[in-house]
């Protein structure tokens, strides 16, 4: 980066405090959720106890558990066709997607992958949780939407690759 602006600003005007800022806001919340949701996928993917049907801390227990109590019990019984395989689709998902938002990669398609994970472990896992903010899984649907809406503006493999797009023009 050159310190300079373009837009209203002009090319030869450097980019104020504010400026920076701004273009550098959501890098915080990126790197948190990327992070958080690589360990997430790499705690689940490494836990063979988590993976399974049955037995204490296992998806399909859990998965059972909550069943009654979910906005939405077709989900959950949709999972418990096959507690390992939704398992497995949960890490894999929570992995690839922290690992797109760290890197910048596809960042909008990454954040709605978050996004969507987010809201289907709020409406079947943390759903009855009371009050509603007890559950984490509302807040990380709601962290998700800005990146979502703004992707990954600095120091991505987006920014990269549309920079070079604008230079070859």
């Amino acid at each position: 980066m050159n310190g300079y602006g373009g837009g209203s600003y002009g090319l030869s005007e450097p980019i104020g405090l504010r400026e920076r800022a701004r273009e550098y806001a959501l890098l915080p919340l990126r790197i948190f959720l990327g992070v958080t949701f690589v360990y997430a996928g790499l705690d689940k993917l490494t836990d063979s106890g988590f993976l399974s049907a049955t037995g204490p801390g296992s998806i399909g227990e859990m998965m059972r558990g909550v069943r009654d109590s979910s906005a939405i019990p077709a989900l959950v019984d949709l999972a418990l066709k096959s507690p390992e395989g939704f398992g497995y689709a949960i890490a894999i998902g929570e992995l690839l997607v922290g690992l797109g938002t760290l890197v910048g990669l596809w960042a909008r398609l990454a954040a709605l992958g978050g996004a969507l994970i987010s809201l289907s472990l709020w409406l079947t896992v943390s759903w009855q949780a009371t009050p509603y903010y007890y559950g984490n899984d509302l807040p990380y649907l709601m962290a998700w939407l800005p990146l979502v809406l703004a992707g990954a503006a600095v120091f991505s493999a987006d920014a990269l690759l549309a920079s070079r797009r604008r230079r070859s023009m």
